[in-house]
């Protein structure tokens, strides 16, 4: 026997059945933010490996490679400056590349196990979804720096509150910019075996041309150049200058160690560097966030 629409029980089945989809206005985006970052931090902390992992480099580059070639460094060094203390500042951005860089790597398997799917067709903005996961990749690198922070001591750096936090909010800038550049690659890569061949192609490169291992002085014209257009150097020069600035060495030493970044022989003030670094990760998000919105 059919059923009237009319009837009373089928209006009253309809009713109950009926889905309510939320609108997608600020306050469902700023949630799916937040819900976004938590997810990223709980895949973090149920994750001991991945955080045992990535601390291993750093670890490795300032105590191994430090100390083995403190002996051949030392006759440039000033009296009483470690190489260790020299390359620190470098291992400090080292320790937030790798991780921020290789959050973004999730987004790959999400879209090969088509969680990304599920996400992109929830009823919220696609930017939302973007700027929860650089915000979630920049808190989790972030925190492994101020594991590497706290052996400062170890470095002969001294534990200054000021140092402290200054160095901290430029590891959050950095790794916010660092991650915004991840999301950025891996938002039409489709495989992660390609994400990782790139990542690996371009991360070391960087990383080496930062200056993070030498001083930014007498370097070739061409080899001068080149680390002007790598947005590390940007970030590793105010954090070297933030740790030189507190210890108790000469004029001349600090300027041997840590000298201005320079454009033709124009100093670059620290603020308008962490600015660069500050444009770029807003350019790179913007970046990310326009191919998410071509993401089917």
């Amino acid at each position: 026997m059919a059923v009237s629409v009319t009837d009373p029980d089928s209006a009253a089945i309809t009713d109950a059945i009926r889905v309510s989809v939320p609108g997608s206005g600020l306050r469902q985006n700023l949630r799916a933010v937040g819900i976004v970052w938590r997810r990223e931090i709980i895949r973090f902390k149920s994750d001991r490996l991945r955080a045992v992992t990535s601390l291993v480099q750093p670890v490795l580059f300032l105590f191994v490679l430090g100390t083995g070639l403190s002996a051949l460094a030392s006759r440039g060094m000033p009296p009483g400056i470690d190489f260790r203390t020299f390359i620190y500042p470098g291992v400090l951005s080292m320790s937030v590349l790798f991780t921020a860089i290789f959050s973004a790597a999730s987004i790959v398997w999400d879209r090969e196990f088509g969680f990304l799917r599920e996400m992109l067709v929830a009823p919220v903005s696609r930017s939302a979804i973007v700027i929860g996961k650089c915000l979630g990749g920049a808190t989790v690198s972030t925190f492994q720096g101020i594991i590497i922070l706290a052996l400062a001591g170890l470095a002969r750096v001294p534990y200054d509150p000021v140092l402290i936090l200054t160095v901290i909010g430029e590891l959050l800038l950095l790794s916010f910019t660092l991650t915004a550049f991840g999301v950025m690659m891996a938002a039409r890569i489709t495989q992660i075996q390609a994400f990782m061949a790139l990542t690996q192609m371009l991360v070391m490169p960087l990383f080496f041309l930062s200056g993070a291992l030498y001083p930014l002085r007498a370097l070739p014209a061409w080899l001068a150049v080149v680390t002007r257009f790598d947005p590390i150097t940007y970030a590793v020069y105010p954090m070297r200058h933030a740790v030189f600035s507190h210890l108790n060495i000469s004029p001349a030493a600090n300027a041997a160690l840590s000298p201005a970044l320079t454009w033709a022989g124009w100093a670059v003030p620290v603020g308008l560097s962490l600015g660069i670094v500050g444009v770029m990760g807003a350019v790179m998000l913007g970046m990310a966030i326009v191919e998410f919105q071509r993401s089917e």
